[in-house]
């Protein structure tokens, strides 16, 4: 079955990121309407929590759509990079909201006195945490099945949004379990703490992605050695090649290099080779931006290729 083109990708993450938005207003309104109306400051706060989720949501929306955009005047690399940009806002947003956790479990643990959880705030609260659980983590694996197969920063750092909600959900739904069982309210505050340190894991390594890619940090190691692989593929067909540099922006993948050619070679044959290079490496990449600079070479080899020596290394001892 055919990739799906770049069109249709963007299109499928604009809808999904709409799904998360329309999840997100919805479980942020029925916490607000049933920590209100049954007095619990816990629900209540995990509805302000949620409301960091929606608006979340609502940047990785626009981020998405921003970055579909095609290159104009004043931005003609495209606009990938508002996903980088998205990414980094929400993973500072999650630490804010572990950091935000901890401290107010923190201020429950060192409370005078303990709160007091009637039945009907026990049975609401734990029937409202799971289903926020279950609703945020459908939405979630969605989310981040789609950030995988778009390579979207974006609807990554909005699914592990989801993540902490259904965490820090989880939390309240079985430390209230365990508050109706046992009668020791102690163990809210506690998987409170222990879901936050979780996140901020996920937080820390949604910044340093989003820093890497907004300072042109090159691809993987792997990923270099694979397009070298592709490259040499050809080298029977040129002199060599130099001057490998790659970078990521959101979705987009930049690959640039020298090829060097036989001066003796018309122009016609050489474009050729590099429409061939541009499509081997498209399979392998198709989000990306390739850039090839042709340059004569002056040596005379009698055997184009010679000038490889990664080829040359994959080849077998004679």
């Amino acid at each position: 079955m055919p990739e799906p083109d770049k069109k249709t990708l963007d299109k499928l993450k604009e809808k999904t990121a709409r799904l998360s938005i329309i999840s997100n207003s919805g479980l942020v309104l029925l916490k607000f309407v049933v920590g209100i109306a049954i007095g619990s400051v816990s629900i209540i706060s995990e509805a302000i929590h949620s409301s960091m989720d929606l608006v979340a949501a609502v940047i990785a929306f626009f981020a998405v759509r921003k970055s579909a955009e095609p290159p104009d005047q004043e931005h003609t690399f495209g606009h990938g990079k508002f996903e980088d940009i998205s990414g980094l806002v929400e993973a500072l947003l999650i630490f804010v909201a572990a950091i935000l956790i901890i401290y107010e479990s923190v201020i429950k643990l060192l409370g005078e006195e303990p709160e007091h959880f009637t039945p009907e705030l026990l049975f609401a609260g734990i029937a409202v945490m799971g289903f926020s659980a279950l609703v945020n983590w459908y939405v979630s694996l969605r989310l981040m099945k789609v950030a995988k197969q778009t390579d979207s920063i974006a609807l990554e750092s909005d699914a592990w949004h989801l993540r902490t909600d259904v965490f820090t959900s989880l939390g309240v739904f079985f430390g209230l379990i365990l508050i109706r069982l046992t009668g020791i309210t102690l163990f809210d505050p506690l998987f409170a703490i222990g879901v936050a340190i979780v996140i901020m894991k996920a937080a820390f390594d949604l910044t340093k992605r989003s820093l890497s890619d907004l300072m042109d940090q090159s691809l993987p190691k792997a990923d270099e050695l694979r397009i070298k692989e592709i490259i040499c593929e050809h080298a029977s067909e040129y002199a060599g090649f130099h001057e490998l540099k790659t970078r990521r922006a959101g979705p987009e993948i930049f690959i640039n290099f020298h090829l060097v050619m036989p001066k003796e070679l018309s122009v016609e044959i050489v474009h050729d080779l590099q429409d061939h290079l541009e499509s081997d490496l498209k399979l392998e990449y198709p989000r990306s931006i390739i850039t090839i600079h042709v340059e004569p070479c002056n040596e005379g080899c009698e055997r184009c290729g010679s000038f490889c020596t990664y080829y040359k290394k994959k080849q077998p001892d004679k």
